[in-house]
């Protein structure tokens, strides 16, 4: 009898080991990067919200300030990751909005700040960059793209920092808002190794993809530039209809996407390995603003919508 006992909670145990391996999620978000803290304080707060990963800028993402990088901190920062099971390489870096690389009166500019950040990002021990393609302000869409392979083969040389080009949701000018966009991109750069590919869920749905049908997407986005490219999903409901392309992100499940149709993007078996950040809005009150994520994710590891978020940020933070 003490045998079978053995037997069955070894079976039971193995089990719950293959289900957690099964649907272990790379999830987390966006945080800060500041001065004092640095990559330390970075960590620390994705630990916080129960994240295993993490995006931030290293500087403002409207201005061209940069501090210097602080190698105690990073060495710091990378013990802190290592103990509480977060992989350096699932880390993201996002570039600062400023770049716009299809706009040509901004070459120069363009082509040296984003050398700089991927310098620094280096520096920090991280291989990820997302970059938004840009937006080309009137000289259409295919000059634009020829503009953004022009500076991306001048900055990606000598380096071994993979930049993801965002999917865009095509409000204004933008450029990268369908997957065949991203492609003539792709197929214009030289250092193909170096190139990837961000997949924004409020993007895509906003720019006319249904969401609702995800592995319908994937299809779409591998025949047409390969699932092997997608090395990043920023997991975001919206505010909008789809197609509607104006990116206004919205909180998990509080949006036109809806809870179960991110449910299932984020567990979808084929993208199982890719890292997935959260950028929805902070929750506000009258006296401040406060991040969703901690229970975002909770909300996404129990699969179970959480009707009182609001309440529930506002009433952990103050």
């Amino acid at each position: 009898m003490a045998f079978f006992c053995i037997i069955f909670i070894y079976f039971f145990c193995c089990c719950i080991i293959y289900l957690e391996m099964r649907y272990y999620m790379i999830i987390g978000s966006h945080v800060s990067f500041n001065k004092n803290e640095q990559l330390v304080g970075s960590v620390r707060e994705s630990i916080s919200y129960g994240a295993n990963t993490f995006m931030f800028y290293t500087g403002a993402p409207q201005n061209t300030r940069r501090l210097p990088i602080d190698s105690s901190l990073t060495r710091e920062a990378f013990s802190l990751m290592k103990e509480n099971g977060i992989d350096f390489n699932n880390v993201i870096v996002h570039a600062p909005y400023i770049v716009n690389l299809a706009n040509e009166k901004n070459f120069d500019f363009s082509i040296s700040f984003l050398r700089e950040e991927l310098k620094r990002v280096e520096e920090l021990g991280f291989d990820k960059v997302v970059l938004h393609p840009g937006s080309h302000v009137g000289i259409g869409s295919d000059k634009a793209i020829e503009n953004i392979v022009y500076c991306l083969n001048k900055v990606l040389v000598d380096t071994n920092v993979k930049v993801l080009l965002e999917t865009m949701a095509g409000k204004g000018t933008e450029v990268g808002i369908n997957f065949s966009e991203i492609r003539k991109i792709i197929d214009g750069i030289d250092n193909k190794a170096n190139i990837g590919v961000c997949l924004d869920t409020c993007h895509i749905h906003d720019a006319g993809y249904d969401v609702s049908d995800f592995d319908s997407v994937l299809s779409e986005f591998d025949n047409i530039i390969g699932l092997d490219k997608l090395l990043c999903i920023h997991i975001n409901d919206s505010k909008n209809v789809i197609g509607a392309h104006k990116d206004r992100h919205e909180n998990i499940g509080y949006g036109y996407i809806g809870f179960d149709n991110m449910i299932n993007i984020i567990y979808n078996e084929r993208v199982k390995d890719v890292p997935k950040i959260l950028e929805t809005p902070y929750v506000k009150d009258d006296s401040g603003s406060y991040p969703p994520y901690k229970f975002e994710i909770e909300m996404i590891k129990n699969k179970k919508f959480n009707d009182n978020l609001y309440n529930d940020v506002i009433d952990y933070y103050k």
